[in-house]
């Protein structure tokens, strides 16, 4: 009688031991399905909110199929070191923060991080960046309950030197995607990291022209969507 019961006792045994250790959570970077969610149904926009009643278009998207670790804060960074961009100088930021809303259902949040053009110097090119100009973006992350799509949204222009305040150039918002999307495109590397990054253009999203947007300046509308896959 003892001997049938044996297994019993040792299954229970075994059931209690795994049900007394701690159960261990690792949290990885999680591949998406989708590109994007369009912003504008649950309330969003592609224009985010400089302060000033205006707003800079949202006019190159990180896509929520690039390799996982991209879409972090320290992988955004890193890519933007390999297609000549990095943090701001000193780490230093002049202004407030804008504010974007990707319909996430996060409502209106301040941007992630705003990178500057480093005239190939990581380290303190973009000290230069604020002296004399040139590109840089800033980035929002898609994450909310409503559209987690894991996306990243920039605002990219190409801006005046300080002492033009770092106003933004004639054309500049068109003309910082696309400096940036031709430095992004095809095989790029930076800190042992390898990238390969296709691009496509899409309409539909942005309206063309100057309406609602900051400085008055206007766009053709375009928004590319970069994805990029780490080899």
């Amino acid at each position: 009688m003892y001997t049938a019961l044996l297994p019993i006792v040792l299954f229970l045994t075994l059931v209690l031991q795994t049900a007394s250790r701690p159960i261990v959570y690792q949290c990885v970077p999680v591949e998406t399905s989708v590109d994007y969610f369009d912003p504008r149904p649950n309330g969003g926009a592609m224009l985010d909110n400089a302060g000033d009643g205006y707003g800079e278009p949202l006019n190159v998207i990180v896509s929520g199929m690039s390799s996982p670790e991209v879409l972090t804060e320290d992988g955004i960074v890193n890519f933007a070191r390999a297609i000549g961009f990095s943090e701001e100088c000193f780490g230093l930021h002049a202004g407030a923060p804008q504010t974007a809303n990707l319909g996430d259902g996060n409502g209106w949040v301040n941007q992630t991080i705003e990178l500057r053009q480093d005239y190939d110097n990581a380290g303190v090119g973009t000290c230069l960046e604020t002296l004399i100009g040139g590109n840089h973006f800033r980035v929002w992350k898609q994450n909310g309950s409503l559209a987690d799509s894991g996306a990243l949204f920039l605002a990219v222009s190409k801006e005046e030197p300080l002492l033009e305040h770092h106003t933004i150039i004639p054309d500049g918002y068109n003309i910082g995607r696309d400096l940036l999307v031709q430095n992004a495109v095809g095989q790029t590397s930076y800190n042992g990291v390898t990238y390969s990054t296709v691009a496509r253009n899409i309409t539909g999203l942005l309206a063309p022209g100057a309406v609602g947007v900051n400085h008055n300046i206007s766009t053709d509308g375009i928004v590319t969507l970069l994805t990029v896959t780490i080899l």
